[in-house]
């Protein structure tokens, strides 16, 4: 009997040897969340279920959403939290004037209250022509109302970041993150797009807007892109992870530097491909890029 023991007993050995010399081997990550916007999944051809049931299946963390009603809002999170999902962002528009009013959808407060205790960060972006950021006080109307939203995003376990637009008051990322400090809320801060920020002309920044934006920096959207392109050429400037001229590792690479650990989300808007060929290959290239920043 101990014949047969004690070679058993070097079998369990070797096979344990060898589980922990694959995972050691295997490469180890950044630990940010990684989320699909809807703008990538949402495709002719799958039902809403069947999209969430993709997004599961390919390892994404969750989802970037869009407004809905508060109960439609709530369903979509309780949809997610079934498959183990989390509605990481939703995108919400806003107004302001020159003379720095703000106005937003009045179901803005009623869709926080819905989505309280989802950690769901409120994705603001701001269109018209406010005040010039270099002269804000503190004191304007948009920032008091801001405040206001953001005390309301406190309340249900909510956070606020402005979601910098090519073409809106914030397009620049280095404007977004100075009103965010004016702002200066706790649960309020920036989002960093990287085809927003190629496209408003600051691709030599970027380095520095992050550094800038460490304190501030809620999230972050990825995509493929091309070196060199500026304004609103989204074919060049949103393709998926594994494509573009750009090296996206850059930014990666930066956001390890800086500390930043929140989640990272992968902006698919008209790329025209079908929802798995889009996502695959972009957490394959994910992974990499976090591979390689986490060895740094």
């Amino acid at each position: 009997m101990c014949r047969i023991a004690i070679p058993f007993f070097a079998l369990l050995v070797a096979l344990l040897s060898y589980s922990l010399a694959a995972q050691e081997a295997k490469p180890q990550g950044l630990p940010n969340p990684f989320y699909a916007m809807d703008t990538s999944f949402q495709r002719l051809g799958l039902t809403p279920a069947q999209q969430l049931d993709l997004v599961k299946e390919l390892g994404y963390a969750g989802v970037a959403w869009h407004e809905q009603a508060p109960d439609q809002a709530k369903a979509t999170v309780d949809d997610l939290a079934k498959r183990g999902l989390k509605m990481f962002t939703i995108y919400c528009p806003a107004k302001v004037t020159p003379d720095g009013e703000l106005t937003h959808s009045p179901e803005l407060p009623k869709l926080m209250e819905a989505l309280k205790g989802s950690g769901t960060i409120i994705w603001i972006h701001i269109g018209g022509t406010g005040p010039a950021f270099d002269k804000l006080t503190g004191k304007e109307p948009v920032v008091t109302r801001l405040r206001a939203l953001a005390d309301t995003a406190a309340a249900n376990g909510l956070r606020i970041a402005i979601y910098p637009h090519l073409g809106e008051w914030t397009a620049h990322f280095g404007d977004a993150t100075r009103l965010a400090k004016v702002v200066n809320h706790p649960q309020f801060g920036v989002t960093f797009n990287l085809c927003h920020c190629l496209a408003a002309g600051d691709e030599a920044k970027i380095p520095a807007l992050l550094d800038d934006a460490k304190d501030v920096l809620v999230t972050v959207t990825l995509s493929g892109a091309d070196a060199g392109v500026s304004g609103g050429k989204w074919d060049k400037l949103i393709q998926t992870l594994d494509k573009g001229t750009f090296d996206v590792g850059i930014v990666v690479k930066k956001l390890k530097q800086i500390g930043f650990t929140g989640p990272v989300g992968f902006q698919g808007y008209a790329i025209k491909a079908d929802a798995r060929e889009i996502l695959v290959p972009t957490m394959d290239a994910w992974r990499k890029l976090s591979a390689a920043a986490a060895k740094q």
